[in-house]
């Protein structure tokens, strides 16, 4: 599972069809691709690092904080375009991501865990063409990968 993890004091992703609006104040906006190796230990791996990732700052400033610690929220978007490809021409081969009869389970199943340790967690809808807006605070960008 490859995530790119921003640090925002807002963010919300728009979908026209089927309508779906998910909407986030402080807290992380998660950009997830499913691999094809990922399983249960992966999502219970990746949903333990987000929750306790210490990107928030504490009241000296420094990055001592977790997104439990803040009671922020989380939005998780599905976007197996981090699994591209970009080693060859010039047009992204994506055989890395999962396909996504497999994919989309997983994605439920990070929302449902990080739901479970106590994030409130908005997501756009699988494979939907969505719009995302978010104000990245710091700015802190993160890639995960496991």
């Amino acid at each position: 599972m490859i995530a790119v993890v921003q640090r925002v004091s807002a963010a919300s992703v728009t979908v026209a069809h089927p309508s779906h609006l998910g909407e986030i104040q402080q807290g992380l906006l998660v950009y997830a691709a499913i691999e094809p190796d990922d399983g249960p230990e992966t999502v219970e791996w990746m949903a333990n690092k987000l929750v306790s990732l210490r990107i928030f700052p504490d009241a000296d400033g420094k990055m001592n904080l977790n997104v439990s610690t803040i009671q922020g929220e989380i939005l998780l978007i599905s976007q197996f375009t981090l699994a591209g490809n970009c080693d060859k021409g010039h047009r992204p081969s994506f055989i890395g991501a999962a396909p996504p009869d497999e994919a989309a389970p997983m994605i439920d199943e990070l929302a449902a865990c990080l739901r479970e340790k106590g994030t409130p967690v908005e997501t756009g809808v699988f494979g939907a063409d969505m719009s995302v807006k978010s104000v990245n605070e710091g700015p802190v960008t993160l890639i995960l990968r496991r």
